[in-house]
């Protein structure tokens, strides 16, 4: 993402208890610090979990492919796709240099702390101040090569997990892209907005999470990952090893879990699709279950453009719902506002 986004996290630095995630393996108890109330489970509406969601699952070799994107898109915010190009051993290998990761002890990982004001390394999620209680959940987050962080986890070993990240988020960016290009097709801006979608692949503005959600004493009063929206245009994830975790807010249904696919990716929109969008593509309020037998892993590439890039609707959209500002502005107002970020821009 560049030092310029680096930058919007340092004005907003989180406390450092809002940093060190639970020693997972020393507690069999659910501590009342990670004791959610149903009502804060779900929210937005107290909504109660329902049943789960067949969204849309796309093959990206389909000749109706920009169709079926774009439909996705509207309806829902959120689809699946096969035929995506992403080699099946890859997949497998970044779940286990992540589980090698999450496995070392509590005291290793904290060498490789998040910084307060920072973007890479170990931590709890980002979002955590703007909830009461703990998140049953703890990450590790890369923007490029990760061989610093890597270093100091395996001072003799730590090439082949440098490789792996680095080779899936190179990946993954060719991906994102091809989605991109795919939905400004479907927005009919496509020829208009090349120039845009070029300097977008040309940018290192992306970035890799992975996601630890460890076996949980009692799932039903613990949440993995608070409910949100992501910030960037587009998320792939990768939910391995086909376990159900994700579950997104649907108006008129409530809560839902979303069935993985095996050997499908998911997507989902980001808040500056939605912008560019002009709202005609939702971004898709979600969160992440526990359960009390699997230590569950999920793999998550964000895709956005450069920090000093201008968000605003595509100029072929008519009455623009949304004043201009840069990306840092943005993920700045998001950091301070959450949720409140998108009513800060409506025009």
């Amino acid at each position: 993402m560049g030092s310029t986004l680096s930058e919007a996290y340092r004005d907003s630095p989180l406390q450092l208890h809002h940093i060190v995630p639970l020693d997972f393996r020393s507690v069999q108890t659910l501590p009342n610090s990670h004791v959610w109330s149903q009502s804060d489970r779900d929210l937005p509406c107290g909504v109660p979990i329902g049943e789960d969601l067949q969204i849309p699952v796309i093959d990206l070799l389909d000749s109706n492919v920009e169709e079926l994107v774009g439909d996705a898109c509207r309806a829902w915010g959120i689809f699946q796709v096969t035929n995506h190009g992403l080699p099946s051993d890859l997949l497998e290998d970044v779940e286990s240099k992540a589980r090698r990761l999450f496995a070392l002890p509590a005291g290793q990982k904290i060498k490789v702390l998040r910084s307060p004001d920072g973007c890479t390394g170990y931590g709890m999620a980002r979002i955590s101040p703007f909830f009461p209680k703990f998140m049953w959940h703890e990450g590790f987050t890369m923007m490029g090569s990760p061989v610093d962080h890597a270093r100091v986890l395996w001072p003799h070993d730590y090439k082949r997990f440098c490789e792996v990240m680095e080779e899936y988020q190179k990946a993954m960016k060719t991906l994102a892209h091809k989605l991109l290009l795919i939905i400004l097709k479907s927005l009919d801006v496509y020829e208009e907005e090349k120039q845009w979608s070029a300097m977008v692949q040309n940018s290192d503005a992306g970035a890799l999470q992975l996601n630890s959600y460890p076996s949980c004493p009692d799932p039903t009063r613990a949440i993995g990952l608070a409910p949100h929206t992501d910030t960037l245009l587009l998320t792939i994830l990768n939910q391995t090893r086909d376990t159900k975790g994700l579950q997104i807010f649907r108006e008129g249904v409530g809560w839902a879990p979303v069935s993985p696919v095996a050997g499908a990716l998911t997507v989902n929109v980001g808040d500056l699709l939605h912008i560019f969008s002009n709202a005609k593509f939702p971004t898709v309020y979600h969160r992440a279950a526990v359960n009390q037998t699997c230590h569950r892993l999920s793999v998550a590439y964000f895709y956005g453009p450069q920090a000093d890039s201008i968000v605003a609707p595509f100029s072929k959209l008519q009455s623009p719902l949304y004043r201009s500002l840069t990306v840092k502005e943005y993920v700045s107002l998001k950091a301070k506002h959450l949720e409140r970020a998108m009513s800060l821009i409506r025009i």
